[in-house]
């Protein structure tokens, strides 16, 4: 079974129905709800989707639909050795650094984005949702 850690991105085209990239997303929450792949992020990116989405819908009906997301996607730490690992990092972003070292201290193989160019310096496997799909 995969672990993939799965980016903010992906997370707010599920939930906020984004098109086109809906529905690649929720094939994505599919497979994990089904435990045919291993999904993970961390508590990081769930609160940048708590701020985005927060925006739109209340307080309530947001923690409500995270937490659903919560039941099929694992939460992974956010360890110093990742922080210290980021800022040292050629990323020049400084929280995809921050998510791709906290995936690699979790084990994770295969990172789920639709920021593939942000993620140029990773020795994980970085692809979209679509991609991933099709190669399942």
């Amino acid at each position: 079974m995969d672990k993939v850690f799965v980016d903010t991105d992906v997370i707010l085209d599920f939930l906020l129905d984004r098109a086109p990239f809906t529905l690649d997303a929720a094939k994505v929450f599919s497979l994990a709800e089904k435990k045919k792949l291993h999904a993970c992020t961390t508590g990081l990116v769930f609160a940048n989707a708590y701020y985005v989405l927060r925006k739109l819908a209340s307080h309530k009906k947001v923690v409500e639909k995270l937490a659903e997301l919560s039941q099929w996607v694992d939460i992974i730490g956010l360890p110093k050795i990742a922080v210290t690992n980021a800022l040292k990092s050629g990323f020049s972003d400084f929280e995809d650094a921050l998510q791709y070292f906290s995936a690699k201290e979790a084990g994770v193989k295969i990172i789920l984005t639709r920021n593939v160019k942000d993620y140029k310096h990773s020795e994980l496997a970085v692809m979209t949702p679509e991609i991933y799909i099709r190669q399942s």
